[in-house]
C-alpha cells in the first residue's frame, strides 16, 4: 500500500496487477460537489487498456465502483474510496520472472527490499495498473478545480525526435482541443508518431516519451519557498506514477544553456493585470504560482517487458541468462499515461486550493 499526506488531502493506493482488485482512497474533499460521472468515465477510457492496437491487449473492464464520500452522486466530505476489479489477469506469463528479474524492471530491488516475497505478476504493486484508481479520483478532483475555472490538459509532446507544438506556444483553441481529449496539439504529427509506436511493436521493442501538462488559468500566489515549493510537490506526486524518468517545468533544463537577457520571462500589463511576455519558468517562481499557467513534462522511459532476448541473472542459480519475456505488455507507457499526469496534478494544485 502507497500513501501520501498533503496539506488537506491525502491519498492512498492499493492493491497488485493480478490481485483480486485495485484501489485507491482519497481523505479531505469538500462536500456538496456532484459528481460528472461522463467525465471520469471519459478519462478512464483514455487510460484504458486493449481499447487500440497501440497499447496492451490486456482487456480490463475498468469499471469502477465508488464505496463512500458520495451520496445520491455527491460528494459528502468523507472519505472516498474507489474499487476496479481485476479480470484479464495472465499470471502463467510471469512464471519465470519470479527467479529472472526483468532489466529495467523493479523485479530485483523489489525482491531484495521484500525478501522475494513480493508479487511481480504483472509488476505487482509496482505496475501501471496501480494508476487506474488514480485516474478516477484524479478525474473528481480536475472537476472540483473546474469550479475554480482551472483546467488541466496535456499531451504527447516527444516520441524520439518527432515532437508537437509545446503549450508554452499554443493558444486558446490549441488548449481546448486537448481539454476535448486529443492526445496532440497539431494533428499533423499524429501519423508520425503512430508509425513509430507501430514500427516498435512489430520489432518487440518499446518506446520512451515526454509528455506535456499543462495547468490553465491558475492563480497566483499558491505554493512556498523552499522545501513548501510548488514544483517539488507536484514533482513528487508525478514520480509516483510507474515509468516516469524526468520531470521539468516550463524550459527546464534548456536553461543551463541561456543567458539571463534571453532567459527571463518580462512583465508586462495586459488587461489591467500584471502578466509575463513569456512562460519560460513554467508558471512558477520560488516555488509560488505567478498566475501564467502551470507548464511541465514528463519523460517517460520504454516500456522495459519487451519480448527481445535480454541478459539477466537467475536469482536462484547465481548464473547468467538470456530472458525472453512473454505476455502482453505497452509498447509505450505515456499515451495511456496523459490521463494520470493530468489526474495527479490536479490532485496537488487542488490540496493548494483548499
Amino acid at each position: 500500500m502507497s500513501s501520501i499526506t498533503l496539506k488537506k488531502l491525502s491519498l492512498t493506493i492499493f492493491g497488485e496487477s493480478h490481485g483480486p482488485c485495485i484501489g485507491g482512497v482519497i481523505t479531505g474533499l469538500p462536500a456538496g460537489h456532484r459528481l460528472d460521472f461522463e467525465k471520469i468515465d471519459k478519462d478512464v477510457l483514455r487510460r484504458k487498456p486493449g481499447k487500440d492496437g497501440l497499447s496492451t491487449p490486456r482487456n480490463e473492464e475498468d469499471k469502477y465502483e465508488i464505496v463512500s464520500g458520495i451520496k445520491d452522486g455527491v460528494l459528502t466530505g468523507a472519505p472516498l474510496c474507489v474499487i476496479i476489479k481485476n479480470s484479464d489477469t495472465h499470471s502463467s506469463d510471469y512464471s519465470k520472472l519470479a527467479d529472472i528479474p526483468r532489466p529495467s524492471h523493479s523485479d530485483y530491488p523489489a525482491y531484495i527490499k521484500y525478501n522475494g516475497f513480493n508479487d511481480i505478476r504483472g509488476g505487482g504493486h509496482f505496475s501501471g495498473r496501480l494508476t487506474a484508481p488514480i485516474t478516477v479520483i484524479g478525474s473528481i478532483c480536475k472537476q472540483l478545480l473546474e469550479k475554480e475555472e482551472i483546467k488541466v490538459v496535456s499531451h504527447i509532446l516527444r516520441i524520439k525526435d518527432i515532437t508537437d507544438k509545446s503549450l508554452l506556444d499554443c493558444n486558446g483553441e490549441d488548449i481546448k482541443k486537448l481539454a476535448d481529449g486529443k492526445d496532440t496539439v497539431c494533428d499533423s504529427v499524429v501519423e508520425n508518431f503512430y508509425k513509430l509506436i507501430t514500427d516498435a511493436k512489430a520489432n518487440k521493442d518499446s518506446l520512451g516519451a515526454v509528455c506535456e501538462c499543462g495547468i490553465i488559468n491558475m492563480k497566483p500566489g499558491l505554493g512556498g519557498p523552499l522545501f513548501d515549493g510548488l514544483e517539488g510537490k507536484l514533482a513528487q506526486l508525478v514520480y509516483g506514477i510507474p515509468g516516469v524518468k524526468g520531470v521539468e517545468f516550463g524550459i527546464g533544463f534548456d536553461f543551463a544553456g541561456l543567458s539571463g537577457s534571453l532567459a527571463n520571462d518580462c512583465y508586462c500589463l495586459k488587461d489591467g493585470k500584471i502578466r509575463t511576455k513569456t512562460n519560460n519558468n513554467g508558471g512558477i517562481l520560488g516555488g509560488i504560482s505567478n498566475g501564467e499557467n502551470i507548464v511541465f513534462r514528463v519523460a517517460f522511459k520504454p516500456t522495459p517487458s519487451i519480448a527481445l532476448p535480454q541478459q539477466s541473472v537467475n536469482l536462484k542459480t547465481g548464473c547468467e541468462e538470456i530472458l525472453e519475456i512473454k505476455g502482453r505488455h505497452d509498447p509505450i507507457i505515456a499515451l495511456r499515461a496523459l490521463p494520470v499526469v493530468e489526474g495527479i496534478a490536479a490532485i496537488g494544485i487542488l490540496d493548494e486550493i483548499l
